[in-house]
């Protein structure tokens, strides 16, 4: 077999990672993608995924380790190793799982960090205008502050799963799973600007190019769907003229969503169900973010909370 083909059962593995486990197509291809690099080390040594032994496998993450790749690469890639050989126990392809004893790498953990309310609103100001890109770049950074929604949900939206009488979208998140969220007057007023006669429609082709783009929330200037680099270039855009250059991202969009949220008292539940996390501890994340603030407004604002010099 050629280092760069994947053995059968490393290829059903991957269809029960979608199948059974719900993965998405970008997780299920960045486990082949480190699965085919395991096969090709692997068929280099003449060993197969089942043959290979623990002390092989220490081998394997010592090498890696050793590399010149990214920590979070690296756990990525281990992370599959062991989805792979848990996989081939419970399927009994093998009688025992090498990875149980191994030690994982750690990654540094990065707290996410969340515009401020005050420069959330610089942002959103800073769309001024009435043409038609200017209603739709404002709807969609107010919805995506409003719901905290992923871009890729954004941009993957069609009409009809938004509920404008009710203010509801419904969002279709990793592993192919639905959530309805809410959303707030100010996102609900930029969506009705960007689908009146003035907006959207002066967008629209006389002739649609691709299936789904006639039924696309946003369109980009040719008329099509937008795509999640548009909406990137647009969050980078507006975030240059409200003087936000540091680390802007729809993702953070999406962290001051929940971190504000939580600010103002929001149920973590409540928040996780919003974000469409399947880990509440995924969620956990926030609170942290949120008790930092806190210590910081703390500090600052309360007479005696940092010792006073002596006069």
């Amino acid at each position: 077999m050629a280092a760069d083909e994947l053995p059968l059962e490393v290829e059903e593995f991957l269809v029960w990672m979608t199948s059974e486990r719900g993965r998405s197509r970008n997780t299920v291809q960045a486990y082949r993608r480190d699965l085919r690099q395991y096969q090709a080390w692997l068929v280099e040594r003449g060993m197969t995924p089942i043959t290979v032994g623990y002390d092989d496998l220490i081998w394997f993450i010592a090498e890696r380790k050793g590399s010149e790749r990214a920590t979070s690469s690296i756990a990525r890639q281990i992370a599959a190793v062991r989805m792979l050989h848990r996989y081939l126990a419970i399927e009994q392809r093998r009688p025992d799982d090498p990875t149980t004893r191994l030690d994982g790498v750690r990654v540094p953990s990065g707290i996410p960090k969340p515009l401020s309310e005050l420069q959330i609103t610089s942002l959103l100001d800073a769309v001024i205008g009435n043409e038609p890109l200017h209603r739709r770049d404002r709807a969609l950074l107010e919805l995506l502050y409003a719901t905290g929604a992923r871009v890729s949900e954004v941009v993957g939206l069609s009409i009809g799963e938004i509920n404008f009488d009710d203010s509801l979208v419904r969002l279709l998140g990793k592993g192919g799973k639905e959530r309805i969220v809410p959303f707030g007057s100010a996102a609900s007023i930029a969506l009705d600007e960007w689908f009146s006669p003035s907006g959207r429609a002066r967008l629209a082709p006389d002739r649609w190019r691709r299936r789904g783009d006639a039924e696309a929330v946003f369109l980009n200037q040719r008329g099509g769907r937008l795509s999640r680099q548009g909406a990137w270039l647009v969050i980078r855009k507006y975030g240059d003229r409200a003087g936000i250059t540091d680390h802007l991202s729809p993702h953070v969009l999406r962290h001051s969503c929940a971190t504000h949220l939580l600010d103002h008292g929001a149920d973590l539940r409540i928040v996780q169900e919003m974000l469409g996390h399947a880990s509440i501890s995924t969620t956990q994340v926030y609170t942290k973010v949120s008790q930092e603030r806190l210590w910081e407004v703390y500090r600052m604002a309360h007479p005696r909370a940092v010792r006073r010099a002596s006069p």
